[in-house]
C-alpha cells in the first residue's frame, strides 16, 4: 500500500479510507494511552489528513494537545477532531434526544456528523414522558433529510418520530435507565420490535455508528442543495 498505510508498534494506520469508503479514518479512543493517541494524530498531521477519535477523556485530549497539534476536543460529545478540508454533503440531519442524560450520545452523533462535513439541527429532551414537547418542534424536524433519535429508558421516542415524519429515523438506543432497563436492552429490544416503518438500529451508545449511516444516507442524496 506504499504511503497508504503506516505501521508504527500498536497500530495500523489507514491513510487511504476515504479513497474506499468516502468518509475518512477515525479512531477510537478509549483504551488507548495518551501517548498512542499522539502518535496517531502525527501520523496523520503529516499526512495533512484530518482524523476524528472518539470515546477520549480531557487528560487524552490535553496531552495531544500539548504536543502543538491543531486538535479541537469537544467535552460533551467525548471527540477529538484535526480539522482538515472536508467536503460539504447535501441536506441536513435532525438529532433528538429522550432526555437530558442522552446528550453525550447525541453529541458523539452530531459532532462526528460535522466532523464528515453534515450539518445537524439538535432537538434535546424531546422525550415520550412529555409528547407536548415533541410536537412544539416536529414541524423543525420534519425538514430534516435524515432524523436520529437517542433514547434510553423504553427507548419510545423513535417509534413515535417516526409516525410522524417522512425521513428514514436512525435510532440509538442509549444505557440511561433503571434496573430492568439492563443497560440500554430494554430501550434496544423496544427500538427492534418498532411497529413503525422506516426506523433502522444501531448498538447501544453508538452515536458514531448512527452518524456514519446518516452520513452514507445524505452523500446518497443527488442534486440535493448543499
Amino acid at each position: 500500500m506504499g504511503n497508504r498505510m503506516k505501521d508504527i508498534p500498536f497500530a495500523r494506520l489507514d491513510f487511504s479510507r476515504k479513497e474506499r469508503t468516502g468518509f475518512g479514518e477515525t479512531v477510537f479512543g478509549a483504551g488507548k494511552t495518551p501517548e498512542q493517541l499522539v502518535d496517531i494524530f502525527s501520523a496523520f498531521a503529516e499526512k495533512r489528513l484530518p482524523v476524528l477519535a472518539t470515546r477520549v477523556t480531557k487528560e487524552q485530549a490535553d496531552t495531544v494537545a500539548a504536543t502543538g497539534l491543531k486538535v479541537r476536543y469537544d467535552s460533551a460529545g467525548r471527540l477529538l477532531v484535526l480539522p482538515g478540508k472536508t467536503a460539504r454533503l447535501p441536506g441536513r440531519v435532525a438529532v433528538l434526544t429522550g432526555g437530558t442524560a442522552d446528550i453525550p450520545v447525541a453529541e458523539e452523533c452530531a459532532g462526528t456528523v460535522e466532523f464528515f462535513g453534515g450539518r445537524v439541527d439538535r432537538f434535546f429532551d424531546v422525550g415520550v414522558a412529555g409528547l407536548h414537547r415533541l410536537l412544539g418542534v416536529i414541524e423543525d424536524v420534519r425538514k430534516a433529510d435524515v432524523v436520529i433519535a437517542v433514547a434510553g429508558m423504553e427507548g419510545a421516542l423513535p417509534s413515535v418520530v417516526s409516525g410522524l415524519v417522512a425521513s428514514p429515523v436512525v435510532a440509538v438506543p442509549t444505557s440511561v435507565g433503571y434496573g430492568a432497563g439492563a443497560g440500554g436492552v430494554a430501550a434496544a429490544l423496544a427500538m427492534l420490535n418498532s411497529c413503525a416503518e422506516g426506523v433502522s438500529v444501531v448498538n447501544i451508545d453508538n452515536g458514531f455508528g448512527a452518524a456514519v449511516v446518516a452520513c452514507r444516507m445524505l452523500r446518497r442524496m443527488k442534486g440535493k442543495k448543499v
